[in-house]
């Protein structure tokens, strides 16, 4: 394993650092969510990277997952919490970062408490590290500010065209025996809540993804829909509202649930917390050197 990130890595962990501050200042509220989905993966590309996902942007009980579909009128409430989450992809080398907007300051120890946690985590991580051990400087922070870590939620490991590789970090602290190794890159995300910190999926799902060997039969629309896809996004996953930029002129919605039912797109259900509590996130992709984590999305204005 090399002791240093490579250079792609870097880059895709630069850029998306330099995004997700840029974007992050745009959201207040009235502000359209669809407006920051596309103004981070327009600005991706124009930094030279494609987005390794569609940009996340979910509000208050919605922990992961919602990103705008097409002509998205939604916008942000007066107060609450906004996770913004994102990341951008160099020639496969991927990056993952995300932060947590409190729109009018109600929110500030959910804030503290899931960089807190993130903080802590990055500090430990170092070649043999075991991941349970992350997991718990992890909960402990969050539970330091009163709140809960979402414990079906965790970070992954970063592999070259693979966003959640092999490896997971808890949010808590379970008997986790494998360990961080020299070489590897990993997405840290501690989320918080002030309620049970379990997860529940909604009916509606926004972001999808291609299993590439279905060979399913479907009628010659949902066929077209299919290739086009596959084409377009290969293997990353991909917004519903992206096939409409190739082609605003067609009506996706029943050849998506065509090729959701016969499993040749899988959907990333927008996901909630079980009780309705209010959620903040904080997340950083780090590599594991030597010396500890090189943080690859820390952007320095």
């Amino acid at each position: 394993m090399s002791s240093k990130p490579h250079p792609d890595s870097l880059k895709a962990g630069q850029i998306a650092g330099r995004v997700l501050h840029e974007v992050f200042r745009e959201v207040r509220p009235g502000v359209k969510v669809l407006h920051i989905c596309t103004l981070a993966e327009h600005r991706i590309a124009e930094y030279g990277a494609r987005p390794a996902f569609p940009c996340n942007v979910s509000i208050n009980n919605e922990a992961a997952h919602y990103s705008s579909p097409y002509q998205d009128t939604r916008v942000f409430p007066e107060r609450g919490l906004v996770k913004v989450d994102l990341g951008a992809n160099v020639n496969g080398h991927l990056s993952d970062t995300a932060k947590t907007v409190d729109l009018d300051g109600s929110y500030e120890k959910f804030i503290i408490a899931a960089e807190t946690a993130l903080d802590a985590a990055i500090d430990i991580v170092r070649p043999g590290i075991k991941l349970g051990d992350i997991g718990e400087v992890i909960e402990k922070a969050i539970k330091a500010e009163g709140l809960k870590p979402v414990h079906q939620l965790s970070g992954h490991q970063l592999k070259p065209n693979n966003l959640h590789a092999g490896k997971n970090v808890p949010n808590v602290k379970i008997h986790v025996t494998e360990k961080m190794q020299l070489g590897e890159t990993f997405a840290i995300e501690p989320f918080a809540t002030d309620r049970s910190g379990r997860i529940k999926a909604a009916r509606e799902a926004y972001i999808f993804s291609n299993d590439i060997r279905n060979r399913k039969k479907v009628d010659r629309i949902a066929l077209q829909v299919r290739n086009l896809a596959r084409r377009s996004f290969g293997t990353v996953p991909w917004a519903s509202r992206w096939l409409y930029d190739l082609k605003n002129d067609f009506e996706f919605e029943i050849p998506l649930k065509t090729l959701v039912r016969v499993g040749a797109f899988h959907p990333y259900p927008v996901l909630l917390e079980a009780e309705d509590g209010m959620v903040s996130q904080a997340e950083h992709s780090v590599f594991v050197s030597e010396e500890g984590a090189i943080v690859t999305t820390k952007y320095d204005d």
